[in-house]
């Protein structure tokens, strides 16, 4: 999965500055480098990149880390917290309204495993909340996910709405939420 190859490649990127006694801007420019080589192989958006590495840029060459007892530790922390603020923040309970559809779509980079997600995600929510979920199959780009989520929904006993002949994810998720209600 990408997740697991950008942490490999993160922990190279780290395990070089941790044995540091102290970090240059030279050895900050360096890393952030990798790090913005890393995520875009793992197609993250270049200016979604381009801001991260920058942010991480400017904390990692603030005082804390320039003169902390460890600071490939405190950098390896600045890149967690910038990582951390860039996927949310934090993490929120999903909310859902009574007596209506509750509408939540699932997007996140290829291959990082977003349907097999969204089928165990509606599993949870049939069996601990009692609802009635319905997946809906809009990746017409990737081979195969539309095939892949009907196979998960027929395991799961989960409904799967699917326009095999459609290429447009706004009309599939629209006749979705009328199919839906």
């Amino acid at each position: 999965m990408i997740f697991e190859g950008l942490n490999e490649k993160f922990q190279n990127i780290f395990s070089g500055l941790k044995r540091k006694g102290k970090l240059t801007e030279a050895d900050i420019k360096a890393a952030n480098r990798e790090i913005k080589l890393a995520l875009l192989e793992a197609d993250v958006n270049y200016k979604v990149v381009k801001q991260f590495t920058k942010a991480v840029s400017e904390r990692a060459k603030g005082e804390e880390v320039m003169k902390s007892l460890t600071p490939g530790q405190q950098f390896v922390k600045v890149v967690n917290d910038e990582m951390t603020r860039l996927l949310g923040g934090e993490i929120q309970q999903m909310e859902f309204v009574e007596n209506g559809i509750n509408l939540y779509m699932m997007v996140g980079l290829q291959g990082a495993g977003k349907t097999t997600t969204a089928a165990k995600i509606a599993n949870l929510l049939r069996k601990e909340k009692k609802l009635n979920p319905m997946l809906v199959a809009c990746d017409v780009y990737r081979p195969a996910a539309i095939t892949q989520l009907q196979v998960l929904g027929k395991e799961l006993d989960i409904p799967v709405f699917a326009i095999e002949d459609e290429k447009n994810p706004r009309i599939i998720a629209r006749k979705a939420v009328t199919e839906a209600a």
